[in-house]
């Protein structure tokens, strides 16, 4: 399955290299004109049927959350900074691979047993985590890995209960499988793919891509933040994994266009699509930087619930993935009409 080869990539926020490789290999059979931005971006046009119908532009991020080496220590464990936002409380144990020579490592802490009452009591952060490569000391760990070598987390795909699966980089592999797909069509309008950089980082990539073009409307396929599980209130689940594609109606970084957001619900209603709203004002992606480009863009993210994301076992519904690209080559199919809800 493409998406599971996906997620077996490493792709770290700036090294997002193997994951582009992969990508252009399928891309390039599909699609009218592929390039290389020299931040990186992979953006593929496939020219529409209709001349007169104009340009949208998709939007999914190939980068995944991860590590830098920071410092060596005399010990030979390595000291690490974030590559994008992760909770230290789901690193200890966890398995990655270190540089482009994939050296293992396991993600170490002082042992519970040695640890303090007050220690006990209280998460772990990251300055007392370390990596560990199995060096005895400084000198041979240098000769493996070197400052500013990325560390990504081991790759695992596991299928579980109903329709559940279990990966790294869910988010956002999911939208750059489903953009693959949606190149497999040509619809009405042309339609730019951007696979972008850096979005873990700062939307750093989709800032590039948006001085490019001027789209009559942009879709962002993401995944996001599922927060169904225990005693959470209904309002605070922002969404739910198994309920269908979440539309965005506002996040820290931008208000989805009332129009488009509206065509997209009408949409998803009259196709039999799953969907819901996502309810809880939080995170960003890269619509945030696309809506304040080249004099505005109408852009609405399309996203896929994921249960703990930004962690080495982020889950998904593979109904919600299905739901995603329904969503988006229903309305792409449509000629991406909007503007008459204005």
């Amino acid at each position: 399955m493409v998406l599971e080869e996906l997620t077996r990539l490493t792709g770290v926020s700036g090294a997002e290299g193997p994951v582009r490789d992969y990508i252009m290999e399928k891309a390039r059979p599909l699609c009218d004109q592929m390039w290389v931005d020299r931040m990186g971006n992979l953006l593929c046009r496939v020219e529409g049927r209709d001349p007169q119908a104009g340009l949208a532009l998709v939007l999914a991020h190939m980068d995944e959350v991860g590590l830098m080496v920071q410092g060596i220590n005399d010990d030979g464990l390595i000291s690490y900074q974030c590559v994008g936002g992760i909770d230290p409380r789901v690193l200890v144990s966890k398995r990655v691979r270190v540089g482009e020579k994939g050296i293992p490592g396991v993600i170490g802490a002082k042992a519970i047993h040695l640890q303090s009452r007050e220690e006990r009591q209280k998460p772990l952060t990251h300055k007392e985590l370390y990596v560990d490569i199995g060096c005895k000391d400084k000198e041979s760990a240098q000769k493996l890995v070197n400052p500013g070598d990325i560390m990504g987390f081991e790759p695992g795909w596991t299928a579980y209960g109903q329709g559940f699966v279990m990966s790294k980089a869910l988010d956002d592999r999911v939208g750059c499988y489903n953009m693959l797909r949606l190149m497999e069509e040509r619809y009405p309008v042309s339609v730019v793919y951007a696979f972008t950089v850096q979005e873990e980082v700062g939307l750093r990539g989709a800032q590039v891509v948006a001085q490019q073009f001027s789209p009559r409307c942009a879709l962002v396929l993401e995944g996001t933040t599922a927060n169904d599980l225990g005693c959470v209130p209904a309002h605070q689940q922002v969404c739910r994994a198994g309920a269908g594609v979440a539309i965005s109606f506002m996040d820290r970084t931008s208000i989805a266009h009332p129009a488009l957001a509206r065509a997209l619900r009408r949409t998803a209603q009259r196709c039999a699509i799953p969907w819901q709203f996502k309810t809880f004002v939080s995170g960003g992606n890269d619509a945030g930087q696309v809506q304040n480009a080249k004099g505005a863009v109408a852009v609405c993210p399309l996203s896929v619930p994921c249960r703990y994301i930004h962690s080495p076992s982020s889950a998904c519904n593979l109904a919600d993935v299905e739901a995603q690209y329904d969503l988006a080559h229903r309305f792409l199919l449509d000629g991406a009409p909007f503007e008459e809800e204005g």
